[in-house]
């Protein structure tokens, strides 16, 4: 493969295979999907982004899962992702069945990391800001979402007006782009990819001038 050709309809249907089917017979017997249109296509479209406006590094995660402390015994990841980063900042995408997804923020922080997260929201300057760029974002077709407490974390009110914000353990913003007849092609992976990173910049920008470059897991 020389360069990034766009995803068929056959990587989708991969996937709702690998749903349905969850096994390594299953992957070995689709192994020739798996390693070209799957993870060969989806590591030359992280090359192919990879510059300096999202940063040199990509990263393709493995598909295998680690079952050490999982209940789940299913052996495979049913979704393919990977990283474009700097050590300013990382970039997310992910292939599955539902489509192509493209997001950004901080996911899994560290202890020290979340209790600046909350510091920055409660602060009525940084709290704003962050306010106003989730706003920009979701105004922009941009979905936030992430992991998040039941309710106020401890010590904050319950009627606090960031209250939404700051039960956030992790803060993720992105959309995802699903497949058509012809699944998805090169021009609008990369357009989907390109677009949605940048209009979920500012808060990327602001997570790492607040809480801190956060490890790409």
């Amino acid at each position: 493969m020389s360069g990034f050709a766009g995803f068929p309809p056959a990587v989708f249907a991969w996937f709702e295979g690998l749903e349905a089917d969850n096994s390594r017979e299953y992957v070995e017997r689709t192994r020739d999907v798996l390693d070209g249109p799957v993870r060969g296509q989806m590591e030359l479209l992280l090359d192919a982004l990879a510059g300096d406006e999202f940063g040199q590094q990509i990263k393709l995660f493995r598909q295998h899962r680690d079952l050490r402390f999982s209940r789940d015994k299913s052996p495979y990841k049913t979704r393919t992702y990977g990283l474009v980063s700097s050590p300013e900042q990382g970039y997310y995408a992910e292939l599955s069945a539902r489509g192509l997804y493209a997001g950004t923020g901080f996911y899994r922080p560290e202890r020290e990391q979340l209790a600046r997260f909350r510091d920055a929201v409660l602060d009525d300057a940084t709290g704003a800001e962050l306010e106003a760029l989730v706003a920009d974002a979701r105004a922009a077709g941009l979905e936030v979402e992430g992991a998040t407490l039941r309710s106020a974390p401890r010590g904050v009110p319950r009627d606090h007006p960031r209250v939404a914000l700051l039960r956030h353990t992790s803060l993720i913003v992105g959309r995802r782009l699903p497949p058509g007849a012809r699944g998805i092609g090169r021009e609008a992976a990369m357009g989907h990819l390109a677009n949605t990173w940048r209009a979920a910049s500012p808060v990327l920008r602001w997570v790492d001038r607040t809480v801190g470059r956060l490890a790409s897991g």
